[in-house]
């Protein structure tokens, strides 16, 4: 096998308060150069390819660039919109001596040896291969559209002073049914494709609304198949993820988030 890894980091962070959470600190190393290292020490991968935020893209290459050098990264634009548009653009300078495509979140740093070796196994007779986690609690299906407010009652008065501030909100969905759990499970990544299937079916479509790259083959009718992931394998989206991320490494409390100076 021939690997070619790429990691999209286009996305905003909106939902990590306090700057960018590839630049944050974990454990004296920004999130994105953790996650580069963990492919770069593996034998099977020859490229791997990081794909920034295009309107940001000089300022991305300024802070990361030096260590994404150090190891070998080639370091691209991605897409304005969605997570689909970063990996087709990645695609267009994937080695094409490469037998497989791997494509990893930048903000998982915590994959493990284990989950990447059973990965490859797989893939070296399966032609789609994704980690999943199972579902251990109860599985609700919710109608989002029927939602109420079931916090503290109206008061005129008050709410004519402070308006939604004075008084607790509780936002409630119905419950339309249980779900049988053994039948669902959490996607992570790295997912791992045989490079020209991953490429065909990005150029099939279509691509508006898929969430991750499993599902682009899963519309053209290609069986995709799950392995066990690993729970720890989790994606850093906020402060609370990344404190998670360190205690899992072993680390002290990140102090706030900043965009650190790097190197290899």
């Amino acid at each position: 096998m021939k690997l070619c890894v790429i990691l999209p980091a286009a996305g905003a962070s909106t939902r990590f308060h306090g700057g960018d959470k590839l630049a944050a600190d974990l454990g004296g190393r920004p999130v994105l150069l953790r996650t580069v290292e963990i492919f770069t020490r593996r034998e099977e991968v020859s490229q791997v390819i990081v794909a920034g935020p295009p309107d940001d893209f000089d300022s991305f290459k300024d802070r990361f660039g030096a260590g994404l050098g150090f190891h070998g990264v080639s370091v691209v634009e991605g897409g304005r919109r969605d997570r689909w548009e970063t990996v087709h653009k990645a695609l267009q300078v994937v080695d094409p001596t490469c037998t497989h495509v791997a494509v990893h979140d930048a903000a998982r740093p915590l994959v493990s040896d284990a989950l990447l070796d059973r990965i490859m196994t797989a893939a070296e007779t399966l032609d789609a291969i994704v980690p999943t986690v199972s579902m251990s609690s109860t599985l609700k299906e919710i109608d989002p559209e029927a939602g109420v407010d079931a916090g503290e009652g109206e008061d005129l008065v008050v709410d004519s002073i402070l308006g939604e501030a004075g008084r607790l909100k509780v936002d409630a969905q119905p419950i339309t049914r249980t779900v049988d759990r053994s039948r669902y499970a959490m996607a992570q990544t790295p997912q791992v494709f045989r490079r020209e299937l991953l490429l065909e079916a990005y150029e099939g479509g279509p691509l508006e609304g898929v969430t991750d790259d499993a599902q682009v083959l899963e519309q053209q009718g290609h069986t995709v198949h799950a392995i066990e992931g690993e729970p720890t394998n989790i994606k850093i989206t906020t402060a609370e993820d990344l404190r998670l991320a360190a205690a899992l490494l072993g680390l002290a409390a990140p102090r706030r988030p900043r965009d650190p100076l790097l190197g290899g």
